[in-house]
């Protein structure tokens, strides 16, 4: 599983990401923001307390982040298809708190982004800063032309906090009968022969190829 670093650190490498929280009315509302540091704790962002994103997080204590890095844009073939360069997304969801400033001083000592956020709150007095303490998330690091491994995916996902994540991919019942057709319609190279034939859930899209072709109705799909 990823540690706490190597999330921050590819969140950190992509920048700028998209923060998600619920509106109070129904809806969910975004805005482009980023994490600023990271301890044992969780990954710290900042907001003021004059704007929705602040009484979002405080009324719901929930926040979701996605962001991508990729080489380039998408462009298209001769035959009007994208051609993807290779890259990654990352996603978190969880829980947020609220620190103290006494917590943030006490951090930045150890921490020079800590130290930033006391000198930042010293010229916005109302600058507040939260954790996302306990969440789930997925590093989705993709390759589909294959130009650097000769498979598409690879998926990790991770918890912290205490909170808990669904491991990947689709799964092969016994019911599996070995014909191999899933083996020939799935391009990402994530099914692996036997009795009963298994799915690697780092190689696998969920693109649901699998689950259609299969003569025996032996791919479960999520939820089921």
């Amino acid at each position: 599983m990823l540690t706490m670093k190597e999330v921050f650190d590819r969140f950190d490498e992509i920048g700028c990401c998209s923060f998600a929280t619920p509106d109070g009315h129904g809806g969910v509302e975004a805005r482009i923001a980023h994490f600023f540091a990271y301890d044992d704790e969780g990954l710290y962002l900042r907001t003021m307390d004059v704007k929705p994103f602040y009484r979002q997080l405080k009324q719901s204590g929930r926040l979701a982040v996605n962001g991508e890095r990729t080489e380039a844009k998408v462009v298209f073939d001769e035959n009007n298809l994208p051609l993807f360069k290779p890259g990654y997304q990352m996603r978190v969801a969880g829980e947020v708190r609220e620190l103290s400033m006494a917590e943030v001083e006490a951090k930045a000592p150890h921490d020079r982004n800590f130290n930033v956020a006391v000198y930042d709150i010293a010229k916005y007095p109302e600058t507040r800063v939260f954790v996302l303490h306990r969440f789930h998330g997925e590093l989705y690091d993709y390759d589909y032309a294959m130009v650097n491994r000769d498979h598409k995916l690879h998926r990790e996902r991770f918890a912290f906090g205490g909170d808990a994540y669904e491991e990947p991919g689709l799964r092969i019942t016994d019911d599996c009968i070995a014909c191999g057709t899933c083996l020939a319609g799935c391009s990402f190279k994530a099914i692996v022969p036997g009795e009963p034939y298994a799915i690697l859930g780092e190689r696998c899209d969920e693109c649901g190829n699998c689950y259609h072709d299969c003569p025996a109705g032996a791919v479960e799909g999520k939820g089921e």
